[in-house]
């Protein structure tokens, strides 16, 4: 068990890193081209959830984090033993939600500086907490899809 949460550490530790260098490193609004007209750091600040949903509602992401880490931690220990995948899916979930979490308590807004545009689209900029906490989604989806066809296979033997 001890390796998955160190999974989340990790995480956690890249999505502050990152950010600490935005933050330390860059003015807010600045951007550095990475690769021209597609991948751009840009320095930039959400006091909302994704896409700036709930701006200024910290109290609620407070609560809703709260319970999310709990939620988290509960299903890993009684549901997701045995199943790697699933407590890959949640562990990622976790370290994304944490490293948000750490900025919302800190900074009372969340870094994001990962601004990609794609096809003429400026796509939301982002971090490595929303990366984590959407690759954790999809592996989750993924596992339960999975988890559903053992159990089909199962019932009809």
């Amino acid at each position: 068990m001890i390796m998955y949460y160190l999974i989340a550490i990790a995480l956690v530790i890249i999505d502050q890193l990152t950010k600490w260098l935005v933050v330390s490193r860059m003015e807010l609004g600045e951007s550095i081209s990475v690769i021209d007209n597609f991948f751009y750091i840009t320095s930039h600040r959400n006091t909302g959830a994704a896409w700036g949903i709930l701006e200024g509602q910290m109290l609620l992401f407070y609560i809703i984090t709260t319970i999310v880490i709990i939620g988290i931690i509960y299903f890993l220990h009684t549901h997701a033993k045995g199943d790697k995948l699933l407590s890959v899916a949640l562990v990622v979930i976790l370290g994304g939600a944490i490293g948000n979490f750490i900025d919302r308590i800190f900074r009372q807004e969340v870094v994001d500086f990962a601004n990609f545009y794609i096809f003429d689209y400026n796509f939301p900029i982002f971090n490595v907490a929303d990366s984590s906490l959407t690759i954790g989604v999809i592996l989750f989806l993924i596992a339960t899809i999975l988890e559903e066809k053992r159990q089909k296979g199962k019932s009809k033997s």
